[in-house]
């Protein structure tokens, strides 16, 4: 009955929510420091675990060929359409929706989705991705999608020209049964 009394404990303090960082033209400078915070010719750039909150200021590193973002609060993949030069976007461990917004990433070969909440009404959205010619490899271990049984044959019939999920080699009697199947899974 005292400890009723006495008010609140700080256990009953309201939680203080954390503002996502912004990623800023500043950040990924600081982070280039192995670039001399060069931005006009950054091939590589790694922000992963800075709780950014949304995909900016990367447009300016027209260069860049691989941009690791794993582990932030990114909710979209957005402003990413000028970097023609990307081949890896490790995305993996954000809090992303759907795929959007990739068609101006004509030379990516490789998409880390893994752990985001891409879910099966959503799933439909890795059509996004036809038009990524050069794309390889996809993983999307970890979302919702990935636990229904028609999901690997729906995105393999969805993407010709990947030639790995989730790290699992496609091979050339897996695709044409997804083909054959895609009617049935839509």
């Amino acid at each position: 009955l005292r400890a009723s009394m006495a008010g609140p404990t700080s256990t009953d303090a309201p939680k203080k929510k954390v503002e996502p960082e912004r990623l800023t033209e500043a950040l990924i400078r600081r982070k280039a420091e192995h670039n001399e915070g060069m931005l006009g010719n950054l091939e590589e750039i790694a922000l992963h675990q800075l709780d950014i909150g949304r995909i900016e200021a990367v447009n300016n590193c027209r260069e860049l060929r691989i941009l690791l973002l794993q582990a932030n609060l990114i909710p979209r993949l957005e402003n990413l359409h000028r970097l023609k030069k990307l081949e890896y976007l490790n995305v993996a461990l954000n809090n992303i929706q759907r795929l959007e917004n990739l068609e101006g990433c004509e030379s990516l070969k490789k998409l880390d989705l893994t752990c985001n909440f891409v879910d099966l009404e959503q799933l439909a959205s890795v059509r996004s991705l036809r038009n990524n010619t050069r794309l390889e490899e996809l993983y999307m271990t970890g979302n919702p999608c990935a636990k229904w049984e028609g999901y690997r044959p729906y995105v393999l019939a969805s993407l010709p020209q990947l030639t790995k999920l989730d790290g699992t080699d496609v091979t050339r009697s897996e695709r044409i049964e997804a083909v054959q199947q895609l009617k049935a899974l839509e």
